[in-house]
C-alpha cells in the first residue's frame, strides 16, 4: 500500500465512485450467476443517506466500499468491494478489519456476510 489512505463515512459526493467500484468489482460475476449480483442493484444514494456506507480512500480517491447494516442480533456486512485496479494491496483486509471494529463498537458479537454460492471466491470471508 502506498500513498495516504483512510476509511471514512461516505457522502453524496462519493456515490458515483461507489457505483463504479461496485459495478467493476461485480460485473465479472454476471455471466457466472446469470444475473446481476445484489450489490449491483442496491440504491447507493439511499444507503449513503442512511449512514450505512464507508469508503476507503487512497490519496483522496475512493478505492473501496463497505456497507454495514445493523440487524437485531448481528451486523450484516452487506457489501465489501475494492476497485479492481487496487486489488492485492490489502484494502479488502483493511475494510474487513474496519467492519470488525464497527461490530465491537456497536456491541455486536457477530458479523454476517451473505454471498451467492457461485461467488466461491467470497466464501473464504
Amino acid at each position: 500500500m502506498t500513498g495516504e489512505s483512510a476509511i471514512r463515512p461516505a457522502t453524496g459526493a462519493d456515490v458515483q465512485a461507489i457505483e463504479r467500484i461496485v459495478h467493476d468489482a461485480y460485473v465479472g460475476y454476471v455471466e457466472r450467476i446469470g444475473k446481476q449480483p445484489g450489490p449491483m442493484l442496491d440504491d447507493y444514494p439511499a444507503r449513503v443517506a442512511e449512514g450505512a456506507v464507508s469508503v476507503l480512500t487512497l490519496d483522496g480517491a475512493v478505492v473501496g466500499v463497505l456497507v454495514l447494516l445493523p440487524e437485531r442480533d448481528h451486523l450484516l456486512l452487506d457489501n465489501i468491494a475494492v476497485d479492481p485496479a487496487h486489488k492485492g494491496q490489502g484494502f479488502g483486509r483493511r475494510l474487513m478489519a474496519h467492519a470488525e471494529d464497527e461490530a465491537r463498537r456497536r456491541a455486536y458479537a457477530e458479523i454476517r456476510l451473505y454471498t451467492h454460492v457461485l461467488m466461491h471466491e467470497n466464501l473464504v470471508l
